[in-house]
Formats: C-alpha cells, structure tokens, sequence
C-alpha cells in the first residue's frame, strides 16, 4: 500500500508537471506567432506589395481592439487614397500624387475593406493588454487605450503605431508593448519598437 502511494503521488507530480509544461509551450509559441505575423506586415509594407494598381506604396498593420482580445486583424492601410487629405506620410512636395506618395492614415478603417486577415486565438489565449508609448506609457487596461495599430511602409522599418485609430505626426508613439496571457495562468510580452524590433520575449509591458 505504502508504494501504491507513493507512485500515485509521483504519478500526480509528473502530470502536472507535464501539463503546466504544456501550457507554457502553448502560450509562448503564440506569443511568438503574434510576432511573426507582426513581422510579416512589416515585410509586405517594406515590400509595397501591391493590392491594385490603385494602391501602389500601400503599408500593412495589425490592429488590436480592447473589445476583441481574443483576435487581432491585419490590414493593408489604403484608406484615404494618395492626394487626399488625412494621410499619415506627408507627400513628397513637388509630386504629391507621384510614385513616392503613400495612401493610408495608420490606422485600421473595416468599412474602407482594408482586412486582409482576421487572426483568432484559441486555447484560452488573448491579448490580454497593449500599450504605446509616446514620451510616457500608455495602456489599454490602466489608461484610455481602446485601439491599438502598428502600420509598417516603404521605405522605413520603424513603425508607425496608431493610438485609439488616430496617428499623431507632431508626437508619434515611438514603441508598443502587447501583454498575451492565457486563463490557465502565464503572462507573454511582445515588443515592437525603432528600427523594426520586435521580440516575443520581453520582460514585461509597463
């Protein structure tokens, strides 16, 4: 009896041992994807991948929405159109409409139908937080922040990151932090910041 016990304790501490491994993989591998797909706006915007003739130079985010933590979208940032007003890169001055000018305000328009890609997480994963900083921290849990867009172009790998769907060009947020948590427990930290960093492995968000 004494070692049917005493297997059976060890039995129960594997387990849950195993289990608590497994929750661990499954949460920073998707952390990781996050990132990844982060990284891939970035590379279709660096690349100006092409949607139509019309939207030549178009730049790719990711928007995230408090009211939706279990997805986040990415987005070809068409909306407005070159020449009209409201454009986050302000056009080259002596051919606002030529090959050089960009389309697009930073920020995810869902009517203007810039989705590319709705991404959903499972395993009881989200987004649980996200944060912009700009001078200051800002957050979507301690703060105001109800949107959060992170918007890569030609011919620049620093980020252009949109707070609440509006972007600032006197003082933009220079880096964003993203809290990924599962109800199981366990807490991920994905940074984005100059020069095109983003890391699955930061240490926390502010």
């Amino acid at each position: 009896m004494v070692v049917l016990a005493i297997i059976t304790v060890i039995m129960l501490v594997v387990l849950t041992s195993q289990s608590t491994f497994n929750k661990t993989i499954v949460l920073a591998n998707t952390a990781y994807d996050i990132a990844l797909t982060i990284r891939s706006a970035e590379t279709f915007g660096l690349s100006s991948r092409v949607l139509s003739i019309a939207t030549a130079n178009t730049g790719y985010g990711i928007n995230f929405q408090k009211t939706t933590p279990e997805s986040f979208t990415l987005f070809a940032d068409s909306y407005p159109g070159i020449g009209q007003p409201g454009l986050c890169h302000p056009p080259p001055v002596n051919d606002p409409t030529g090959p050089n000018a960009k389309p697009g305000n930073c920020s995810y328009d869902a009517v203007q139908g810039e989705k590319v890609t709705t991404y959903t997480l499972g395993n009881g994963i989200t987004v649980d937080d996200f944060c912009a900083y700009n001078g200051a921290w800002s957050c979507a849990n301690s703060d105001s922040l109800a949107s959060l867009d992170i918007v890569f172009v030609r011919s620049t790998s620093e980020p252009f990151i949109s707070v609440n769907g509006a972007y600032s060009l006197v003082t933009p947020a220079t880096a964003a932090c993203l809290k990924v948590t599962s109800r199981q427990g366990g807490a991920r930290f994905v940074y984005i910041g100059a020069s095109g960093i983003i890391t699955a492995n930061a240490t926390s968000c502010p």
